[in-house]
């Protein structure tokens, strides 16, 4: 009954039961798992709970990666957030700091949750987290708001894929962004066909996004890009609310997305074989991680 596959049936099923994207979300998995609804929505709150536990670990402690390539960036952005000389406003330096402490914490071993995965983990929290401050959202807004990313994501990964290796960057931030920003929608009143349009903005923004993992670890430069991914949510979910119209409807842009992915060259698709993995230093870098390896450092 509450079952779909494409953006347009969630659409009709929001119109059919007169309910949010996120509560559609929660009686699709109720009826697939025959678990309860408190159920559903403690294990969301859970994930919520480890999103803000990884953005206070990467913000505050001195992190560094297992590689030694990343690690204290999301500190140095909040020292700077702290005494007012950001450039951007408030608001999006602590989402991108935010989004870079969970990438941080990914790197150093810590615990995240993979959203839709490992490597694009921190634009959700970044974003949504952040957002739900400022406005003075509650926990329970938020793991709402996380159903809704989770319903944008399902799609995502029923007619495209959410694969690095199979899509590029774009499948991964691009896909992680999109389910930000039907979330942050939701969470600030935004109507369903609002959150799918904030969605088609944030992928039609990274579409062609390539994979080019330095030393093929998930640091160099997946970790800044998290930091735009969440950015990118935030601004379309404002054109959405603004009213502006994607024009091409949030499927096609999927579709479009997958295409996409499908024509990006091998070398640029999660292999570290071509893109920054291949420039001079990022050789270099890769040799001496190996180096240090064999060494057993």
């Amino acid at each position: 009954m509450y079952q779909f596959n494409h953006g347009y049936e969630l659409l009709e099923l929001t119109k059919k039961f007169n309910l949010p994207i996120s509560q559609i979300v929660v009686l699709a998995e109720q009826e697939k798992t025959g678990e309860d609804l408190d159920t559903i929505f403690q294990k969301m709150r859970n994930n919520l709970k480890v999103m803000k536990e990884a953005i206070n670990k990467g913000l505050n402690e001195d992190l560094k990666s297992v590689s030694g390539l990343s690690g204290g960036d999301a500190k140095k952005l909040y020292e700077r957030i702290i005494i007012g000389n950001t450039l951007s406003c408030e608001t999006m330096a602590k989402a991108a700091a935010s989004a870079l402490a969970v990438t941080e914490v990914n790197a150093s071993m810590g615990k995240i949750v993979a959203a839709p995965t490992a490597g694009s983990s921190g634009v959700i929290p970044g974003a949504l987290i952040t957002v739900a401050r400022k406005f003075g959202k509650s926990d329970d807004d938020m793991t709402r708001a996380l159903f809704t990313a989770t319903g944008i994501g399902i799609i995502i990964a029923k007619n495209a894929t959410l694969s690095g290796a199979e899509g590029g960057c774009q499948a991964e931030v691009g896909s992680a962004s999109a389910m930000a920003a039907a979330a942050l929608v939701e969470l600030m009143g935004g109507t369903a066909e609002q959150c799918l349009t904030a969605a088609s903005f944030a992928i039609m923004n990274l579409l062609g996004l390539v994979c080019d993992p330095v030393a093929g670890l998930v640091e160099i430069p997946c970790e800044k890009r998290n930091a735009l991914g969440a950015l990118n949510a935030m601004i379309c979910a404002d054109f959405a609310i603004a009213g502006m119209d994607s024009v091409i409807p949030f499927d096609e842009v999927v579709e479009a997305m997958y295409k996409v992915g499908k024509a990006i060259p091998y070398a640029l698709r999660e292999t570290a074989e071509g893109g920054l993995a291949k420039t001079p230093t990022g050789i270099r870098l890769k040799k001496e991680i190996f180096e240090k390896v064999e060494r057993g450092d």
